[in-house]
């Protein structure tokens, strides 16, 4: 599917997702025990407040001499911080604890309004900036969590599953797992691009705000996950990495899913993917949100158990 089609079924499915998400929200929030501590922080580079949502696991309170692995969740287009906690995250990670399928870690989700988790071709908006240099450092200073890479993980839907890839690919010096569910993986090379945002309207300048418009190449492939993924090969044969997209994604982000499975199965990077039933919803992200987590909660695990030793 091309970019235009595909920002354009964006804008008309936002009401959709965010219905379905309230509804299931409401249906998992009954079993939540933890607490959710959502707040915000200015920057300086980005000259605005930006908000956050910490998802503490109940030892959190009681425990106060414990630190925790962290995992950063990265929200999608026409989302904001709390979409894990209004799209029935919240009560499914407790009912994970209450199982013991995974253990106690903190999730912080940040607001990343359209920015694609990058800093803007023009560099009037530094997103990947503020992040790294600003909100980790800030959120890792406020809680009790293990700072190291090995217990900090980045993971992300969509938009922010493209982000958590950009993030955890040029950067695999701080992240030790990183995964997501059907992210935005384009595929389109930046010419056939450019023809498509010229007719994509208001989110064709969104996209080009981001990206440049035309595309700008250089920064484009700065910030191409591929690019990144085969840069950083050596480095990421040692980063858990899994990602999942639904094979009737209606944004045709299937296929970008399958390349870069493909080009990790070449370059010999470890990674696990599953191309499952299912569109870019609601329903699909929560279906499989479960074992997203625990992909984490594997490399977290492994971890303390390792410092517990030494």
């Amino acid at each position: 599917m091309s970019m235009r089609r595909a920002t354009l079924k964006i804008a008309s499915k936002a009401c959709m997702f965010i219905v379905a998400a309230v509804l299931l929200g409401n249906a998992g929030s009954a079993i939540a025990q933890g607490r959710i501590d959502c707040s915000s922080m200015h920057s300086k580079i980005l000259q605005r407040a930006v908000r956050y949502c910490a998802m503490l696991p109940p030892s959190y309170e009681t425990e106060h001499n414990r630190k925790y692995p962290i995992l950063y969740f990265l929200h999608g287009l026409g989302q904001n911080e709390q979409a894990l906690m209004l799209g029935g995250g919240w009560g499914l990670i407790e009912d994970l604890r209450q199982h013991h399928t995974t253990g106690d870690f903190l999730i912080v989700a940040v607001e990343g309004r359209a920015s694609f988790f990058i800093n803007s071709a023009d560099g009037k908006q530094r997103y990947s900036d503020f992040f790294l240099t600003e909100f980790m450092p800030q959120i890792e200073s406020k809680f009790r969590v293990i700072r190291g890479r090995k217990t900090r993980g980045i993971t992300g839907l969509s938009m922010g599953g493209y982000g958590a890839l950009r993030f955890a690919f040029a950067h695999p010096e701080l992240f030790g797992s990183v995964s997501a569910q059907s992210a935005a993986l384009i595929t389109e090379p930046p010419k056939q691009m450019n023809d498509d945002l010229q007719h994509a309207g208001p989110l064709g300048n969104l996209l080009g705000g981001v990206f440049g418009n035309p595309i700008n190449v250089a920064h484009w492939n700065r910030n191409n996950p591929f690019i990144l993924a085969r840069q950083h090969r050596a480095e990421l044969k040692s980063t858990a990495i899994y990602f999942n997209c639904g094979q009737d994604d209606e944004y045709g982000f299937a296929a970008g899913a399958s390349k870069l499975h493909q080009q990790l199965v070449a370059e010999g990077i470890p990674h696990q993917f599953h191309l499952y039933a299912g569109g870019h919803s609601a329903e699909y992200f929560l279906s499989h949100l479960g074992e997203t987590l625990q992909s984490h909660w594997h490399v977290f695990e492994a971890a303390v158990a390792s410092s517990r030793e030494h």
